[in-house]
């Protein structure tokens, strides 16, 4: 039995003895404000990326614990109650079972800091560092207050191959510890900060060592639901400067209205309309969705897209650098953009389709690609390496690729769009589609279509119209012959390696060297089978890769 169920909990004096008693004997969790003077009234800091350090030490003869700051060019001494410590949305990741099992917690995804996917993330990377008190410390969880469990452990790849269980650092959950001991010599230890829900925690921490003592409250935002710049640090009671807002800006009245879309199912879609082909843009599933024109969509890549480019893909930049990343596998909160022929038939066309990237202007590059059934990344469009570039789908079929953008900023792709009909009539659409990426711009301020921005940089459009059966670099992968039933709305290799379905909801999932079948939604076991062709080498399908992609956490 949890001695904290989910939603809001908050540990006061008056409810102490009722959680003492639920604890079974364990030591009760009380809320205690931070020791010393009251802090001055200013705005917070928030951590949200780099390595930073909770220490107990002596300053002054008496024992205090202090943040150590190196997410800068130097170390940053800060107190906890002065700082608002925000766990990314991107730190959201698969919770491994060992893990889940010591804190006595969920095994469903969590936000986790250190977690198996942090070499891969841009989030922080708390430790805890015992060599300046002067001896052992032992750490507690003196109180605490938020909206789900929280608890950190230690999981290694040594624990992995062994009969050593994961190790409980210490818990919100009744099957946590309540404290742990942190060796005087111990230069840095970084478990696992693992939190079940988004929103506001207040971690109240004790420190004790030599009989000296100190208490302080760290504030910690998870997930995006809550801007951390809002929040107030330590236990609450400290109010902060609130920054006069600037004026609000709109956008010109001049600009075309857009329909701004942040998150979930969208395809690019190749059309039959009066004759012609049209390239359009659908929002949504099979059953329920509207279609606009390109050129009247904002698409944005919201900044839980960021990621560090793992080895093996500098195509997109040097290992480690940031890049944002749509992953082929659906994430909730991001963009899922897809490609979508199924609106012909194959007896409708003489061959293929042919989706060609002429140019992209922007801060950045832009590419497109898919692993093999190696891990290997196949790369489709890169704006990086020179346009245009173009792949192709076969009729009635339904794909997902990897997307990534290498820098913040508004982007406009131009795509031509062409096919030859069973007549022998050549058909192709011309459109724009703009992209904000991350947050340094507002996407409902910016012009749909080709835009204007005097910085971008356009590639040369090549002139003519590209054929389908000639399409420019596009990598050959699996033969025609593995062909989807369209009775069954499964996902079978697609011509270009991203999933391509027909019939159903269509919502590809990857490409298969082996003509695995495989439908969106199914269960964990047909994911994980599907997995062994698929291996997504830093991609964002995380619960795909429970087993395969298990990291060392500190």
């Amino acid at each position: 039995m949890r001695a904290l169920t989910r939603g809001r909990r908050a540990f006061t004096a008056a409810a102490l003895t009722a959680a003492t008693a639920v604890l079974s004997g364990a030591a009760g969790l009380v809320v205690v404000g931070g020791s010393g003077p009251a802090r001055a009234a200013g705005g917070a800091v928030v951590l949200d990326e780099g390595e930073l350090d909770l220490t107990p030490r002596l300053v002054a003869g008496e024992l205090q614990l202090q943040i150590d700051d190196r997410s800068g060019d130097t170390v940053v001494t800060r107190e906890p109650s002065t700082v608002v410590l925000h766990a990314v949305q991107e730190s959201l990741q698969t919770t491994l079972s060992p893990v889940a099992s010591a804190l006595g917690t969920t095994d469903m995804d969590t936000w986790q800091l250190n977690g198996w996917e942090s070499a891969d993330l841009f989030a922080p990377e708390p430790g805890w560092k015992g060599t300046e008190a002067g001896g052992d410390t032992e750490v507690t969880l003196a109180g605490y207050d938020g909206p789900g469990d929280f608890g950190l452990a230690t999981y290694t790849r040594e624990m992995d191959s062994s009969d050593i269980p994961a190790q409980a650092r210490l818990g919100s959950t009744a099957a946590a510890p309540r404290s742990f001991t942190l060796s005087g010599g111990q230069e840095r230890v970084a478990p696992t900060w693992v939190f079940t829900a988004e929103g506001v925690y207040r971690l109240t921490f004790r420190v004790t060592s030599g009989g000296a003592t100190d208490t302080e409250t760290l504030a910690v935002v998870v997930g995006d639901d809550v801007d951390p710049a809002d929040v107030l640090p330590g236990d609450g009671s400290t109010p902060t400067a609130t920054p006069t807002d600037p004026a609000p800006t709109s956008p010109s009245p001049t600009a075309p209205a857009a329909h701004v879309v942040s998150e979930g199912h969208v395809d690019m879609a190749a059309r039959p309309v009066d004759g012609r082909l049209e390239f359009q843009f659908k929002e949504g599933t099979e059953t329920r969705h509207e279609w606009y024109e390109p050129g009247k969509v904002v698409l944005h890549v919201r900044p839980a897209a960021k990621r560090r480019i793992p080895q093996g893909y500098e195509f997109l930049g040097g290992a480690g650098d940031a890049v944002w990343w749509l992953p082929l596998q659906q994430k909730a909160g991001l963009l899922w953009p897809g490609w979508n022929t199924q609106a012909y038939a194959t007896n409708d066309l003489d061959g293929r389709i042919a989706f060609r990237l002429d140019s992209v202007q922007g801060p950045g590059n832009v590419a497109m690609f898919y692993d093999d059934s190696l891990g290997v990344p196949v790369v489709s469009l890169n704006s990086g390496d020179g346009l245009p570039d173009a792949h192709t789908l076969r009729p009635g079929t339904h794909s997902h690729f990897n997307w990534a953008f290498t820098a913040e900023g508004v982007y406009r792709t131009t795509f031509t769009v062409s096919a030859t009909l069973a007549d022998g009539t050549k058909v192709s659409d011309t459109e724009t589609f703009a992209w904000v990426v991350g947050d340094d711009v507002d996407p409902g301020t910016v012009p749909p279509g080709a835009g204007d921005e005097p910085t971008a940089t356009p590639t040369a459009t090549p002139s003519g119209t590209p054929t389908a059966s000639a399409p420019a670099s596009v990598s050959p992968t699996a033969p025609d012959s593995a062909a989807p039933s369209a009775s069954h709305g499964v996902n079978s290799p697609g011509p270009q390696g991203g999933s391509v379905t027909a019939g159903g909801d269509g919502h590809g999932t990857g490409p298969s060297s082996s003509g695995a079948l495989a439908s969106t939604g199914v269960s964990g076991a047909v994911l994980a089978a599907v997995a062994v062709a698929t291996v997504l080498a830093g991609g964002g399908a995380v619960l795909l890769a429970r087993v395969r992609r298990r990291r060392t956490a500190p």
